[in-house]
């Protein structure tokens, strides 16, 4: 197979909550995640009484980074991406002056990666906020909250300004729609009106914070993130055909604001027919013209719509309001399998924004086993990795722009969903379970060797 460009960047993806662990370590605030120690969309639990979750300790990368960091070099990385937990570095979220000891740990982070030459593509908020923000000011239902994350981003952008080049501003912006709690800090019975409204100030945060990365790190770029939930209409019926286009828009949405600077047409009249009214300000529209400079997503699957209700109900199989597939297979946890959705992806983001693209979450869960020989041989994670990839190198011919490709995640850490060990993705196993036992002990599975062999080839090795 003909190389990937000398460009592309190849590497993993991780997120701090669900990695780091040391959830009340030098300072730390509770975080949002921290409250939901079962899941995005798990209850929030009362910390009071002492009971410890699984993502305190996580895989402890706050404490073993060291250790992992010369695991993924062995692999070939080019870059890394994490998060930074914004309550390590404003513990309530309102504060003036930042924790110096949540800022030394990422310089340390940071300098570790630099060790290597794998550069990091660092997310200012990963599905985490400080908790304060939440019960104080209601999240990011309050228009105060755009000032503090805007105080966050230009501390650690000064901070780290000859660091870090690469920035993502909200991970899956557009999850707040599936998980309120998790993306924006309100209810999960908040209404349509109240989430709108949130996600609002976030769009205005984040192009607030584009500005600002412009402005304090000039050789940077700094990108958004989005959960690619791409659907198909499930027939031919343009009445499925629309419902598709329909269902699509509600992500493409995010992208719009984003790239374009303005809310789109078809979102204002969604706006109106559904009595939803929001605050915009004249500042607000100004402030949304600072776009971003790449798009960054996730994908993991595909699914299916339809504009017939009673066939929706009878088949909806997963959170994302989907329609199984009937071409596709699933994974153990019915997330549908389908390479070429990936390149599809790839063509209809380019084709609508024309800047360039990176994928920063990519990879397939599942149950891994141990061989009475001490091997973990996971070929069927190799081969879903390997057709997503040369699905990917199909949109560079296609004249795609696409950046870099970084899996999730590299090595086991929490699952974001439900919070288990037992759903595996990396390609470095960690000895802990779903009931938090375990040595922690690192251990190279079959797919380190492959995907080292992938980046030292340039993709040329792929299948």
């Amino acid at each position: 197979m003909a190389k990937f460009p000398d460009s592309f960047l190849w590497g993993g993806a991780i997120a701090a909550n669900q990695a780091e662990g040391a959830y009340l370590t030098a300072g730390k605030g509770l975080s949002t995640s921290d409250m939901q120690p079962h899941g995005i969309f798990g209850p929030l639990v009362n910390r009071t009484d002492n009971q410890s979750f699984i993502k305190d300790t996580a895989i402890d990368f706050y404490h073993q980074y060291k250790t992992d960091i010369p695991l993924f070099a062995e692999m070939g990385f080019t870059c890394l991406r994490t998060s930074i937990a914004w309550s390590r570095i404003f513990p309530q979220g309102d504060e003036i002056i930042p924790n110096e000891a949540g800022l030394a740990f990422y310089d340390d982070l940071f300098d570790e990666m630099a060790k290597y030459n794998i550069q990091p593509v660092i997310t200012l908020s990963h599905y985490e906020m400080p908790y304060h923000l939440v019960t104080q000011y209601g999240g990011w239902g309050n228009r105060k909250t755009i000032a503090f994350f805007e105080h966050y981003a230009c501390t650690v952008f000064e901070r780290y300004k000859d660091k870090v080049k690469l920035w993502l501003t909200f991970n899956e912006i557009n999850m707040s729609l599936h998980a309120p709690m998790t993306g924006v800090g309100l209810p999960s019975d908040s209404s349509s009106s109240e989430v709108y409204q949130a996600i609002h100030h976030q769009l205005v945060a984040s192009a607030r914070v584009v500005k600002a990365c412009h402005d304090i790190i000039p050789d940077a770029q700094i990108g958004n993130m989005l959960l690619g939930g791409l659907v198909y209409p499930l027939t031919c019926k343009p009445d499925d055909v629309w419902e598709a286009m329909t269902e699509n828009r509600k992500w493409l949405f995010f992208g719009d604001v984003q790239c374009r600077g303005q809310y789109p047409g078809y979102m204002l009249r969604y706006f109106s027919d559904n009595q939803i009214n929001l605050t915009i300000t004249d500042e607000d529209i100004h402030d949304l013209k600072n776009t971003i400079d790449f798009i960054s997503f996730s994908y993991y699957m595909t699914g299916c719509i339809t504009a017939d209700k009673d066939e929706y109900e009878k088949r909806r199989g997963n959170i994302f309001t989907m329609v199984p597939n009937p071409h596709l297979e699933s994974s153990e946890w019915g997330w549908q399998i389908d390479p070429k959705g990936i390149r599809t992806l790839l063509n209809i983001l380019w084709d609508r924004y024309q800047k360039p693209l990176f994928i920063v979450e990519n990879g397939l869960g599942a149950v891994d086993e141990i061989t009475p020989e001490g091997n973990i041989n996971d070929d069927y994670r190799i081969q879903y990795i390997n057709d997503h990839l040369i699905q990917v190198h199909e949109a560079i011919q296609d004249g795609v722009d696409i950046m870099g490709y970084t899996s999730w995640g590299p090595i086991d850490i929490v699952s974001a969903s439900k919070a288990e060990m037992s759903k595996r993705y990396g390609f470095i196993y960690v000895d802990r379970n779903d009931q938090g036992d375990g040595t922690l002990e690192r251990k190279r599975k079959k797919s380190f060797y492959w995907y080292q062999g992938i980046i030292k080839s340039q993709g040329e090795l792929l299948r």
